[in-house]
């Protein structure tokens, strides 16, 4: 029996309850196809700080170098809500992403049908929406020079946006493979009529498409025109790739399409590192321990976990598809409910879905791969 070791990093708020169903998902899949999963936790986030002193542990970071794959909950809340504090439960996610050189997020945004009317935008507009960001995540304005200095005024602050021709190369060339898997479509969304990273950005993006994908359609948009088509006419994209700021704000407004960021999985991806896989959500404290955060982001992103990390193309199709039969059976928790409609617990959902996926027909392209 094939065994594979998963890095589980519950962290904070709904993190540890949203990670439980997802584990219950997996065991269930796991027993289903015969292969083995040993699960070791770590402490990361503000968990990590209370026990450790720190967010990001050395044990967690070695924990996750010696698996196969990590699954994160979420990091953050009140407690450690200090602006001012010299350790803050983001580093840990931020030094998770650097230490495994985790370059590459993927956020895929797809309408399930039975919850297109979820969302706020009109049903004619999300219906057929399917779409992956693909966000740069070790550069840009999130890792730059930053700081304080004198200003006449008091003070004046700083952050340095920075990319290097390698860093956009490495990321358009795997968004550049995943559009030719799918429909071919590449836009890249940067602010290069302001911008000389952004220059730089359109400059590489336009070389590598056109010399080795002259088979991927390959448009360029401005990020204020993108979020406005995200909304207007979502359908016209398909794969999106873009530097780390802007990727970070575009997903949270895709995620309104498909009525709630409690759907929403990804995946972080580096080059031979065990890839990381969490929901794009956040802690949500307000939330924690009142058993009603949807766990089907997290849920999804052990689908994401099988295919791209596991090599296990049967057990994504078997998540994915229990997901949208409890969905269209009408099983909602309470962030995609309507009003008045009855609403499951974060564990009667992931109940349903487990249940669902040791007996669902995956579809018959899903086969095994080796």
């Amino acid at each position: 029996m094939t065994t594979v070791r998963i890095a589980v990093l519950p962290g904070d708020g709904i993190g540890p309850e949203v990670v439980a169903e997802a584990r219950k998902v997996l065991e269930v899949v796991a027993r289903r196809f015969g292969r083995q999963i040993e699960f070791v936790e770590g402490l990361i986030g503000g968990s990590a700080i209370d026990q450790a002193g720190t967010a990001l542990p050395e044990d967690t970071v070695a924990l996750c170098r010696r698996s196969d794959a990590v699954l994160l909950g979420a990091v953050g809340g009140p407690r450690w809500d200090d602006p001012s504090a010299k350790v803050r439960p983001e580093q840990g996610l931020l030094g998770i992403r650097k230490e495994l050189k985790l370059y590459a997020n993927l956020r895929p945004v797809r309408v399930l049908p039975a919850l297109a009317d979820a969302s706020p935008v009109r049903r004619e507009v999300v219906t057929g929406v399917d779409l992956v960001v693909v966000r740069e995540l070790t550069g840009g304005l999130y890792f730059g020079a930053r700081g304080r200095r004198p200003d006449p005024s008091g003070e004046q602050a700083f952050d340095t946006l920075v990319y290097s021709t390698g860093e956009i190369e490495r990321i358009v060339r795997l968004a550049a493979r995943l559009a030719r898997q799918r429909r071919g479509r590449l836009a890249s969304v940067d602010k290069a009529n302001v911008l000389e990273s952004s220059r730089l950005w359109r400059a590489t993006t336009e070389r590598i498409v056109r010399a080795e994908f002259p088979d991927v359609q390959l448009e360029h948009v401005l990020v204020d025109a993108a979020a406005m088509y995200l909304i207007q006419r979502p359908t016209r994209f398909d794969v999106l790739v873009t530097e780390n700021m802007f990727g970070d704000i575009l997903t949270d407004e895709a995620s309104v399409l498909a009525g709630s960021m409690g759907l929403l999985p990804s995946a972080s991806l580096g080059d031979g590192a065990p890839g990381l896989y969490e929901p794009i959500h956040g802690s949500a404290p307000d939330i924690a321990g009142r058993g009603i955060a949807n766990p089907i982001a997290t849920i999804l992103s052990t689908a994401l976990m099988c295919r791209l990390s596991l090599n296990w193309p049967q057990a994504t199709a078997c998540i994915e598809a229990a997901v949208e039969r409890v969905i269209a059976d009408g099983a909602r928790t309470a962030d995609i409910a309507r009003p008045g409609q009855p609403s499951l617990s974060t564990t009667e959902m992931g109940t349903r879905i487990a249940e669902l996926a040791a007996t669902i027909a995956p579809p018959p392209a899903a086969k095994e791969a080796h």
